[in-house]
């Protein structure tokens, strides 16, 4: 079973910036996808950001120009940053990763922009 270790939560004030990070126990050069969703309190789960093992990235059309995904594959581990934070960006975010035909999920980590 592989792993996914999420960090880099906390709270900040609107307008700061957060670098979420996502270790993983396998390599994610051999994952087929990888993203990052969010989920606030009352809310759906949403997709946030992808990146194929290609390194073609998408974006939700409400975090375009303020976030970016990327990923270092010699540490196995994949990152969002995140600008310009409003507080409708407070959620827990979640990593995924996607190996064939598996899916697993990070533990999540919470995200507040409050001033």
């Amino acid at each position: 079973q592989v792993q996914l270790v999420e960090s880099g939560g906390g709270l900040v004030q609107p307008g700061g910036s957060l670098r979420l990070s996502c270790a993983a126990s396998g390599s994610i050069a051999s994952a087929s996808a990888m993203g990052w969703y969010r989920q606030a309190p009352g809310k759906q789960r949403e997709l946030v950001a992808t990146i194929t093992s290609a390194g073609t990235t998408n974006y939700a059309d409400s975090v375009k120009g303020r976030f970016t995904v990327s990923r270092d594959n010699a540490k196995n581990t994949m990152y969002l940053q995140m600008n310009s934070l409003k507080p409708e960006d407070t959620a827990v975010y979640y990593c995924c990763f996607r190996w064939a035909l598996n899916i697993y999920w990070g533990q999540g980590t919470q995200v507040t922009v409050s001033s």
